[in-house]
C-alpha cells in the first residue's frame, strides 16, 4: 500500500504557512506565510536547517511562491495585491523588483517552463501575463478576465507555453497566446466541479490535468488533440479537455492542493481535514477512463488545515507539505 514516513517538521513561522515550493534543483525549499515572511530551507548533513528569512518585501500575508526554472529567482504573491521578485546577483537574496495592478489579494504565482513568462492570479478575478525582459524588467504582456470570480490557483504546463487557471467560480480555463495577434486567450473551460476549485497539478506529460476542489472530490482530465483517434469533438483546431475520472469519497473536507509527481505518478493531495492522502493510477487502467486508489492517508498529518503539498523534483518520494498550524513538514513515500 506504500507508506509515508515524517521526516522532520520545521517550525519558525509565525501564524498559517501558506506554500510550499521546492528549488528545480531539490536542494531548498522555500515557505511563505501570514507571518509576511518567506524562509528558505536546506540540508546541513541529515537535516533541513532555516538558512534564509526574506522579510521586507510584504505588508500582508505571503500566500504563494514559485521558483523560476533556472532557479535564480523566487516571486512571492502577497494579500497586499503586489508580486515581488527576489534574486541573488548580489550574492544575497533581494527584492528586485515589484509588481503591482492587481486590486487585491494576489493569490498565486507561477514561472513558465522557459523562464520568459511569470503570471499571477488575484481575488480581483483577473489573471495577469507578464514577460520577463532584459535587466529585469517586468511588462505586462496580458490582463485575462475569463474568470467571474476569484482566481485561486494558476499552473503552466510543464513544457509548453500554455497556462492553466482555476477559480471560486467552479471552472478551470485554459490560456494560450494567439501566434497570429499575441494576444492571450482561453481555449477551454473545464466544468465539473460543483463548487470552488482550489488548486491544479498537471502531470509529466501535461497531457493530463488533477484539479480538486471544495467539493471535496478530484478530478483528472485529459487532453484531446484535433482529429484525435478516440473521436472526441473539438473545435477551431483547439485540443478539448474532458474529465476522464473523479476521486469522490476520499476527503471529508475541502482539498486545498494538488500535487502529481513527474518522478513516480503518484499525487498528493492537502485536505482540511488535516490529512495528506496519495493515490497511484492502477496498472492497466484504461487511458481515457482510469482509475486510481488511495495508497496511503497519513491520519492527522498536521493538526489543523493542510495548505499545500508539493513533490521534490528531483528526488523521488520526497513530500513538503505545509499548515494553518503553523509547521512545515517533511515526508518519505516509499512504495
Amino acid at each position: 500500500m506504500g507508506k509515508l514516513e515524517h521526516i522532520q517538521t520545521l517550525s519558525k513561522h509565525i501564524g498559517r504557512v501558506w506554500s510550499v515550493a521546492w528549488h528545480p534543483k531539490g536542494d531548498a525549499l522555500a515557505t511563505c506565510g501570514e507571518d509576511k515572511t518567506i524562509r528558505i530551507w536546506a540540508k546541513e548533513g541529515k537535516e533541513w536547517v532555516n538558512k534564509v528569512i526574506l522579510t521586507d518585501g510584504h505588508k500582508r500575508t505571503i500566500r504563494d511562491i514559485s521558483w523560476s526554472p533556472c532557479g535564480n529567482y523566487l516571486a512571492s504573491a502577497s494579500f497586499d495585491a503586489t508580486v515581488a521578485i527576489w534574486d541573488k546577483k548580489s550574492g544575497e537574496f533581494e527584492c528586485s523588483a515589484t509588481l503591482e495592478g492587481h486590486e487585491n489579494e494576489v493569490k498565486s504565482v507561477a514561472w513558465s517552463k522557459s523562464g520568459h513568462l511569470l503570471a499571477t492570479c488575484s481575488r480581483d478575478k483577473s489573471v495577469w501575463i507578464w514577460e520577463v525582459a532584459e535587466d529585469d524588467e517586468y511588462e505586462c504582456a496580458a490582463v485575462l478576465n475569463a474568470h467571474t470570480q476569484d482566481v485561486k490557483k494558476i499552473t503552466w504546463h510543464p513544457h509548453v507555453d500554455l497556462l492553466a487557471s482555476a477559480s471560486y467560480d467552479n471552472t478551470v480555463k485554459i490560456f494560450k497566446e494567439d501566434p497570429s495577434d499575441n494576444d492571450w486567450i482561453c481555449i477551454a473551460t473545464l466544468s465539473s466541479h460543483e463548487s470552488t476549485v482550489w488548486s491544479l497539478s498537471f502531470d509529466k506529460t501535461g497531457n493530463r490535468l488533477a484539479t480538486c476542489s471544495d467539493d471535496q472530490t478530484v478530478k483528472i482530465w485529459k487532453q484531446y488533440l484535433p482529429n484525435n483517434s478516440e473521436g472526441v469533438p473539438t473545435t477551431d483546431g483547439e485540443a478539448s479537455w474532458k474529465c476522464i475520472c473523479t476521486l469522490s469519497g476520499y476527503h471529508t473536507r475541502t482539498v486545498y492542493d494538488i500535487s502529481w509527481c513527474h518522478l513516480t505518478d503518484s499525487i498528493a493531495t492537502a485536505c482540511g481535514d488535516d490529512i495528506i492522502r496519495i493515490f497511484k493510477e492502477d496498472e492497466g487502467s484504461d487511458p481515457n477512463a482510469p482509475t486510481f486508489s488511495l495508497i496511503n492517508s497519513a491520519e492527522r498529518s498536521h493538526t489543523q488545515d493542510v495548505n499545500s503539498v508539493k513533490w521534490n523534483p528531483k528526488v523521488p518520494g520526497l513530500l513538503a507539505s505545509c499548515s494553518d498550524d503553523g509547521d512545515i513538514k517533511l515526508w518519505n513515500f516509499i512504495e
